[in-house]
């Protein structure tokens, strides 16, 4: 939990500032694009990853101590605890997916559909 809440700090603070500070226009140049151009970098995409991962790890697993502090009853804290890891790895799955496989311009999609950045097909 200390090592990752300390990586995790240096990531989200790196998050931020990347997407508040540096970028250009702040906050209000971040729509759609932004975030299609961003994930389309391997370094953000890996940096996303990895800051998704801890947080939920972090998070779930503070979750389970909570759960096994207060929850007296072994089956309620059977249930509780399961379904804590059933969402964490649902969670780390879909988020991992989303990350390394984001497009926002798909090929062969009605172009009238796609956003304007997309190059006209």
């Amino acid at each position: 939990m200390r090592a990752s809440g300390v990586v995790l700090i240096v990531l989200i603070f790196g998050h931020l500032a990347y997407n508040l500070i540096w970028t250009p226009g702040g906050i209000h140049a971040i729509d759609f694009g932004f975030v299609g151009g961003k994930l389309a970098q391997p370094f953000w995409q890996w940096w996303d990853a990895l800051m998704l991962w801890l947080a939920i790890l972090h998070g779930s697993n503070g979750m389970r101590t909570i759960v096994n502090d207060y929850v007296h009853k072994p089956r309620v804290r059977k249930l509780a605890l399961g379904a804590i890891g059933v969402a964490a790895v649902m969670l780390i799955l879909l988020g991992t997916l989303i990350t390394f496989t984001f497009d926002p311009c798909p090929q062969g999609a009605d172009p009238a559909l796609l956003p304007s950045f997309c190059a006209s097909v």
